[in-house]
Parts: structure tokens; C-alpha cells; sequence
């Protein structure tokens, strides 16, 4: 989830913000007591400063443990938000790269009018994030941030859009999280293998052998999350179990973190008895890509279908995110970009 941490032009280039006026301008004089942590902050060779000048329009000069921001009013103040945040997080003793530099920046960037808050007293950000025993994974979005916090008050929570987003590695992240503060017993995680056709017997190996190359992701985010030998641990005592789509049926699934990502891969009667799985004390997500369909002979998706028919429901939250919530590579949000383009195109013309 390391992003290149460029967007391009900055906010008052793209128009994102009002106001430009010299009269608008500001200065802060913003003083850090550790110096190391300073350092940090200001990145190798001022980069974290210089992401934060080209990306709010204002100057950021750095003396010793202080740094100096002058620009338009309002970016100004975001500037300075961003720097505090990030400071107060390397003094939780966290680590602050280009990509929380990167997160800081889009989050104080985004509107203020957001579903859910993103600023405590005082104008601080207030991202939500997750804490693992390896690393704390923080939102670097409005879609990751609302993604987060609806896992913290939702049983069921869909996680729709393109590819970057983060939505399985948050998605095992908050897993994670739970189980290891005894909130679950356990960690299922399933994917349907559309390629297979979920018929795995002519793949050589045990159950688990045959479907690690279709939940490879998971468990590169899983391992992020936990030490390997724990996870190795976990794996053989049933703990975190790893069960293709098709083993699901007829199962009740109590106090349990539930993950069914490539949802858009499953067809409609597929979502259905998943759902249905969903048992006592349990949080399920399911993630996918509406615009990634695999699904053969033109079958229709069961996860467009279920964000269809359960719209509004309470109890279950859905985050959309878009290809601004990419958080890969620069070129990605680009590629992305471009494909929603194209698909508008023939809509354009039908209509």
C-alpha cells in the first residue's frame, strides 16, 4: 500500500479549494521539541516538506527543529494540519513515510462536509486506524477513513471499487485486530476461484494447497498483520481458516472475522448463501471490483445484485471508492482513470 505519493497538480491547480487572494495569505512558525523526530519528519533532504509544499501550494522552509509555511490562508492551515499529524504519530513512536506523508495530504485535502468526522477539537486530523500487533494501519482516504470506521459499527460491510484501494488489506488488517484482542475466535477467508470454476480436485495437494494461488492476497496481508509462525500456528489449529466459496454452504459461522473478497465473482445464489453464513458475534466484509467481472458466459454478479437489494438495510454498511482512493502507485489512479473513461464513453452515446 505504498504510494508513489504524487498526485499532480495541487489542490488550488485542480480547483479542489476556494480562495487565492494575496490577502488570504498566512504564515505559521511551526516548533517540534524533538529534534530527531523533526528529522523524520521532514524526511531525507526536506521530501516530506517538498510533497506538502507542491501539493498545497505553499512554501514549507525548514531551520533546524522548526518549519516556516506562507501561502494561500487555507491551504496554509491544512499544510499545518498535516505536519501535526504526522508529528504526533512519530512521537506514538509509528514511522512516517512517503506514503503516511502521501495520506496526511489527501486527508487534510478532503471536504469537510464527509459522512463521518475527520477532524478533532482543535482542527487535528483524526484518522481512523487499525492497531495489529506488527504495525498500526492508518487511513490514507475519506473512503479508507469511513471504511475503517464502518468495521467498527457494522456486522456487514461491502467494500466496492477498483483495484489499490486498499479494501482486502484493510479489510484483513481489522481482522487481525479483532482476533487479537480475543473480540473474535477466529478468521475465515474465502474467495471464489472463478479460473478452476471451483472444481480445485485435479490441482495437486491438500485443500490448502489448491487454493493458496487464489487467496494469495490474503495471506500477504495477513502476514503483514501477524508474525508468519503465529499465522502458521493459527492455520493448523483452525484458527484462521482458509476455505474456498463452494465450501461454505451449510455452515453457521459464530464469533468470527469473515472476509469473501473477488466478491464480483460469485454469482447471485453464491452471495445469498454467503450472507446467510453470518452468524452470532461475527463481522463479515465483502470486497470487490463491480468493474473486474470474471464470471463466465455473461453471468451476472451476485455482488452488484446485493448492492442492489440491500441498500439501506440497517446493520450493513457499504463504502464506495473510486479511483482517487488508489493508493498504489501514481500510473494506477491514472490507468484506472482511464478505463472508467472509456466505459462512460458508449454510455454517452447510447444516451
Amino acid at each position: 500500500m505504498e504510494p508513489d505519493g504524487d498526485f499532480g497538480l495541487n489542490a488550488y491547480e485542480k480547483g479542489l479549494l476556494p480562495g487565492s487572494g494575496a490577502a488570504d495569505h498566512e504564515h505559521f512558525v511551526l516548533s517540534f521539541e524533538n529534534n530527531r523526530l523533526a528529522t523524520q519528519l521532514f524526511g531525507q533532504f526536506d521530501e516530506h516538506l517538498a510533497m506538502i509544499e507542491r501539493h498545497f501550494g505553499v512554501d514549507a522552509v525548514a531551520r533546524g527543529n522548526t518549519v516556516e509555511i506562507r501561502g494561500p490562508g487555507s491551504m496554509a492551515r491544512r499544510a499545518r494540519i498535516a505536519l501535526e499529524h504526522l508529528y504526533s504519530r512519530l512521537e506514538t513512536g509509528a514511522q512516517v513515510e512517503r506514503g503516511d506523508v502521501d495520506g496526511a495530504i489527501r486527508m487534510a485535502l478532503a471536504d469537510d462536509q464527509l459522512a463521518l468526522p475527520n477532524f478533532e477539537k482543535g482542527g487535528r486530523l483524526a484518522l481512523a486506524q487499525i492497531g495489529t500487533r506488527r504495525k498500526t494501519v492508518q487511513a490514507r482516504t475519506p473512503n479508507q477513513d469511513a471504511y475503517i470506521r464502518a468495521m467498527d459499527r457494522c456486522q456487514l460491510i461491502f467494500g466496492a471499487g477498483p483495484a489499490g484501494t486498499g479494501k482486502t488489506y484493510l479489510a484483513v488488517a481489522y481482522a487481525a485486530s479483532l482476533l487479537e484482542r480475543g473480540a473474535v475466535d477466529r478468521i475465515i477467508l474465502s474467495r471464489p476461484a472463478v479460473e478452476a470454476g471451483e472444481r480445485l480436485g485435479f490441482l495437486p495437494g491438500d485443500m490448502k494447497e489448491k487454493v493458496d494461488p487464489y487467496l494469495r492476497p490474503l495471506y500477504d496481508a495477513l502476514y503483514d498483520m501477524i508474525p508468519g509462525e503465529k499465522v502458521e500456528r493459527a492455520i493448523a489449529a483452525n484458527v484462521i481458516e482458509i476455505a474456498p466459496l463452494a465450501f461454505m454452504r451449510g455452515r453457521t459461522l459464530a464469533n468470527a472475522a469473515i472476509i469473501l473478497d473477488e466478491a464480483q465473482n460469485t454469482t447471485p445464489m453464491q452471495m445469498k448463501m454467503f450472507l446467510t453464513r453470518l452468524g452470532e458475534g461475527s463481522r463479515m466484509v465483502v470486497t470487490g471490483d463491480p468493474s473486474q467481472i470474471d464470471l463466465p458466459g455473461g453471468q451476472a454478479s451476485g455482488l452488484i445484485e446485493a448492492l442492489s437489494i440491500l441498500k439501506g438495510l440497517e446493520g450493513i454498511s457499504v463504502i464506495r471508492f473510486t479511483a482517487r482512493d488508489v493508493v498504489r502507485h501514481k500510473l494506477v489512479e491514472a490507468i484506472v482513470d482511464a478505463y472508467d473513461q472509456a466505459r462512460e464513453k458508449p454510455r454517452a452515446k447510447e444516451l
